[in-house]
């Protein structure tokens, strides 16, 4: 039996400790300090004050509340049908176990390759050229519809298709780690299910999803963290000058303000970082509760 009060157990977690503590705990800690300093000056280290007007000018910016209502849309489309679709999926493929590894192979290769050359593919679907529309609008056109400027055009369609970009990359990594929870319920419980004569509807709501709850759980709540995080996806597709075609995020608004055309504002970036910490750290708990509540642990 492990003795908990070893004290060589507490040694091996040292580096450990260090590590969050040099990496995590003190950046975090950093930030909080400079989002009160304002007028943060990098190069002197110098401020002329202290007190919450970087707060306040943040939410205040038209720039950050554009950044703000675009990331919740992402996140409120985004998380829930990319975790339903590839649940779907991979019902699908647990139903053909001969060819599971190898669709599994293939619905993976999107999370392996380069964002920014998934980002050059949406762009041949979507943008429109002085030599072509794009395969989309194409696709459109042949059903009599009128064609729509994905990128450059109004603000749902460069929406719809950053929320299908998001759906699309983050999709594969859900659905092979959906496919594995399947594999782990007990064929047990289906079979005695089929001797009662329950149909596969009832199966799937009583035996399926509460078995695999803990997965979904966890899918959903690194989802709405990821989906928060979003700034690559819109890079690849709107270009770095997100604040010109409104498709910013919180994300890239912090960037914006360190680096950016608007850049060397440390202590707004900071601000703004505080802010949606404190925003996932909120969602992250509530989610966390509701999942308390309704997941199934064997």
């Amino acid at each position: 039996m492990m003795d908990k009060n070893n004290p060589k157990g507490w040694l091996y977690l040292i580096p450990a400790f260090l590590f969050m503590a040099v990496f995590m705990i003190y950046p975090l800690f950093d930030v909080f300090v400079y989002s009160f300093e304002e007028g943060y000056n990098f190069a002197s280290q110098s401020f002329f004050g202290t007190g919450l007007y970087n707060y306040s000018y943040v939410l205040h910016d038209p720039y950050f509340l554009k950044a703000v209502k675009n990331t919740f849309i992402l996140v409120i489309i985004t998380v829930p049908v990319s975790t339903g679709l590839s649940l779907l999926i991979a019902l699908g493929l647990s139903s053909i176990p001969k060819l599971k590894n190898a669709f599994q192979t293939i619905y993976f290769l999107p999370y392996v390759t380069n964002t920014l050359a998934v980002g050059l593919v949406f762009m041949i679907l979507f943008k429109k050229t002085a030599y072509s529309d794009g395969l989309v609008n194409m696709l459109i056109h042949l059903f009599g519809g009128k064609g729509v400027d994905f990128i450059d055009g109004p603000y749902w369609a460069k929406m719809f298709v950053l929320c299908f970009y998001t759906v699309w990359i983050v999709m594969p990594f859900k659905i092979l780690i959906l496919t594995s929870a399947l594999a782990s319920v007990n064929p047990q419980y289906y079979q005695a299910a089929r001797v009662d004569g329950t149909s596969r509807s009832r199966m799937f709501w009583r035996i399926t999803l509460p078995m695999i709850s803990p997965t979904v759980s966890y899918l959903v709540i690194t989802g709405f963290i990821g989906a928060f995080k979003a700034y690559a996806d819109a890079v690849a597709l709107f270009g770095t000058n997100l604040n010109a075609a409104e498709m910013n995020t919180i994300v890239g608004y912090i960037y914006d303000m360190l680096y950016g055309n608007s850049g060397g504002y440390p202590s707004y970036a900071s601000a703004a970082a505080i802010i949606l910490f404190a925003v996932v750290l909120t969602i992250t708990v509530i989610n966390l509760m509701v999942s308390k509540k309704n997941t199934y642990y064997q």
